[in-house]
């Protein structure tokens, strides 16, 4: 059986779960961002208190995870960003490979160029690869949410492998439920799989559902009336999935800004945003909508972030109109 997820975080975790809780603990290499809310350098104390509450939580999850077992090679993610920008390519183009590019700007060149080029190039081979095995008589089981690219990620999905289904290929979903409970046995409530411990993955096998082909069929329906719609945005409202504006997530981006002073850092409000509403939407998303805010007028640059840093990593300053 071949598991297909629609992000990066969700891959790496559902591979890293086949496994996790096998035999003795042993110390992972970790990255960790911490920062205080004034901009602060976060002091060595801080940062070794984290580490050692991380590395606690950690060792209990290990002894209480149920690995899941399988193969990592049959794990296999897109991370395309349908939700936003040109749907129209049957198959991902030089169309969607812009729309990754413009994403990635407010990274440091190299690294949001390169980034987008790779998971275009990665998008192709992994689907050439999935249609080889079904072609061949695997079975498909793709894991969900309501996430936005998610649920992009699921009908452009079943539009790609449309043809496959007169061949009577088997396919089942997992739908991330609003709440779960963790391995230590707290309800948790979950916005995406890229959220789900590893540790934690075996518990939703439970979801799992065969679904039949009419059910891929209309999927794939639904998908070719949003490219002939290609709008700015998809959202999923009313546990549909639709055609929005570019504005949509404006009003939420705008009262945060508001509630700060009037000089502030970009990247809390980019963070409370996110974290806040849970929108659905990344980073990026917000720091061009902010970039818009600034060609208006209505925001400037107080200061400028690092070359090596994102460009939210600096302090905006509201303008004021005569």
């Amino acid at each position: 059986m071949m598991d297909i997820v629609f992000g990066d975080s969700a891959c790496g975790s559902l591979k890293m779960a086949q496994h996790y809780g096998e035999g003795p603990y042993k110390t992972q290499v970790i990255g960790m961002a911490i920062s205080n809310a004034d901009g602060n350098e976060v002091a060595q104390e801080e940062i070794a208190a984290a580490k050692r509450e991380w590395e606690q939580r950690e060792r209990l999850a290990w002894k209480n995870a149920k690995p899941m077992g399988g193969n990592p090679d049959d794990v296999f993610g897109f991370s395309l960003g349908l939700s936003i920008g040109d749907i129209s390519e049957d198959i991902p183009g030089e169309q969607r490979q812009r729309v990754l590019a413009w994403l990635f700007s407010i990274y440091p060149d190299d690294v949001g160029e390169e980034a987008a080029r790779e998971l275009f190039r990665s998008a192709k081979r992994t689907l050439d690869t999935i249609r080889g095995r079904a072609q061949a008589g695997e079975s498909l089981r793709l894991w969900y949410s309501h996430l936005p690219d998610d649920m992009c990620g699921l009908y452009w999905f079943m539009a790609q492998i449309e043809d496959l289904l007169r061949e009577g290929i088997q396919v089942s979903v997992v739908q991330l439920p609003e709440w779960g409970v963790d391995g230590n046995g707290n309800t948790v409530q979950y916005t995406g799989w890229g959220e789900v411990h590893p540790g934690d993955w075996s518990h939703f096998l439970a979801y799992e559902k065969p679904v039949p082909a009419s059910f891929c069929r209309s999927c794939a329906a639904h998908w070719r009336e949003l490219q002939k719609e290609n709008a700015p945005l998809r959202a999923v409202l009313n546990d549909q999935l639709v055609s929005m504006p570019e504005t949509l997530y404006d009003s939420f981006i705008e009262k945060e800004i508001n509630a700060e002073d009037e000089v502030f850092q970009e990247a809390m409000v980019i963070g409370r945003v996110l974290g806040k509403y849970r929108l659905g939407v990344g980073d990026a998303w917000v720091a061009h909508r902010i970039e818009g805010l600034i060609r208006q007028g209505k925001l400037e640059p107080a200061t400028e972030a690092s070359k090596d840093s994102p460009i939210y990593h600096r302090k905006l300053r509201k303008c004021t109109t005569a």
